[in-house]
């Protein structure tokens, strides 16, 4: 069986996605496809809309035959360690194609700019020290550093977010030495950062997400934008749970956190570089909301994303030797559901797969999957007290859910 990877979030599920999985499977001919997704803490740095179950389910609903979970110590941070991650699971679980969006379409266009910049590396890394030291945010040095260099068409455009995690999946994969084939298909009319609804069914998560936090949330708001299984599975947990998952469900945290740190206990923590702990008391202080605290907390020099991963990382209290005790590369595989084409492909795949495959939490004892379930704790404490306790057993006692839907 032909399995081609891809690298999801689903914060939700909706049309664009499946758009995405149907092209994927033609393009690579493949049998069934494998998504390597985040957890219940993102790479922009904020909590999942929905638990990852039930992001699983939506994923599994809408044609995905396997769901691996990407660990935190690679879901919560730079998109080069993103990449990495990412890509060491679809090899180690035997893809052989990566089927990604991006706004470029054009797979030889990532191909020449990972060629230039490979023979360009040092003059790139110099154009990178000269923009950081004018104050910009080091994505933005990237960007500045790339256009100064870049004098053909035929390059990807480093500025867009879809192209700039393509770029790190195809060096990852370099890197790596995999055999996997990279493919890329064009994103379909919204934008990665739209806030607003852009055409009668096709919107980005930005947006849906927009839609369902609005002061008059109303959930049939997104239906044209989604499969009708995401919807019902979206209502369904906001009607389980009582709420959706923001930041402005764990300031109370966070503030606490922060308050009953001292500056030499926030150093410590993963991110927080250059003085940011004496900054961070301050402005904790005197905020009043998560909204309030990044205003204040924003500067010309750290972009709104990376503020927010130091921010998941300080409420789930993971220190800088955590991280750095970590691997470059998975060491496991977390199994978060499958259909009956994603069990078979497993079953025959088993004696090639090269990492352990994980389907009760009970039968791993290392301690890099520690990250996972403390992040999976704290995410549970985003719902009331008595709800809180069903995401924690849910960590544990969840076997991974398995869909029979034909398709």
């Amino acid at each position: 069986m032909k399995a081609v990877g891809i690298i999801v979030e689903y914060n939700p599920f909706h049309n664009g996605h499946s758009y995405h999985l149907q092209a994927a499977k033609e393009v690579a001919q493949a049998d069934i496809v494998i998504a390597v997704m985040s957890g219940n803490f993102l790479q922009r740095g904020e909590p999942a809309l929905v638990s990852k179950w039930y992001r699983t389910k939506m994923a599994l609903l809408g044609g995905v035959d396997i769901v691996i979970e990407l660990p935190y110590q690679f879901a919560s941070q730079k998109a080069e360690t993103f990449a990495n991650g990412a890509i060491s699971i679809l090899d180690a679980i035997g893809c052989q194609a990566l089927c990604f969006g991006s706004e470029s379409g054009n797979i030889s266009s990532f191909l020449e700019t990972i060629d230039f910049l490979a023979v360009n590396q040092d003059i790139y890394d110099e154009n990178i020290k000269r923009f950081i030291q004018t104050g910009v945010s080091y994505p933005k040095a990237l960007s500045l550093s790339f256009q100064a260099m870049s004098s053909t068409n035929h390059l990807v455009d480093l500025a867009k977010p879809n192209n700039i995690l393509g770029y790190q999946y195809i060096k990852a994969l370099k890197q790596q030495k995999s055999l996997i084939k990279p493919l890329t298909i064009r994103r379909k009319n919204a934008d990665y950062h739209d806030e607003h609804f852009a055409t009668e069914t096709i919107a980005s998560a930005t947006s849906i997400r927009k839609a369902l936090f609005s002061a008059n949330m109303n959930k049939s708001s997104i239906n044209q934008y989604v499969p009708v299984e995401t919807s019902q599975l979206l209502i369904e947990y906001h009607d389980r749970f009582g709420t959706f998952h923001e930041w402005e469900n764990y300031w109370h945290l966070l503030k606490f956190r922060i308050l009953q740190s001292s500056p030499e206990e926030l150093r410590e923590i993963y991110e927080v570089e250059e003085g940011l702990e004496n900054r961070l008391l301050a402005v904790a202080l005197e905020s009043s909301s998560f909204k309030e605290f990044m205003g204040k907390l924003k500067t010309k020099r750290y972009t709104w994303t990376r503020l927010q991963r130091m921010c998941v990382h300080i409420l789930t209290n993971t220190k800088k030797e955590d991280m750095a005790t970590t691997n470059e590369k998975a060491s496991y595989l977390r199994l978060l559901g499958m259909t009956a084409d994603g069990k078979e492909y497993l079953k025959k795949s088993k004696s090639h797969i090269s990492l352990p495959l994980i389907s009760k939490l009970s039968a791993y004892k290392q301690k890099e999957i520690l990250l996972d379930i403390k992040a999976s704790q704290v995410y549970s404490l985003g719902v009331g007290n008595l709800l809180a306790n069903e995401l924690i057993h849910q960590e544990y006692r969840q076997p991974p859910i398995i869909v029979t839907k034909e398709r």
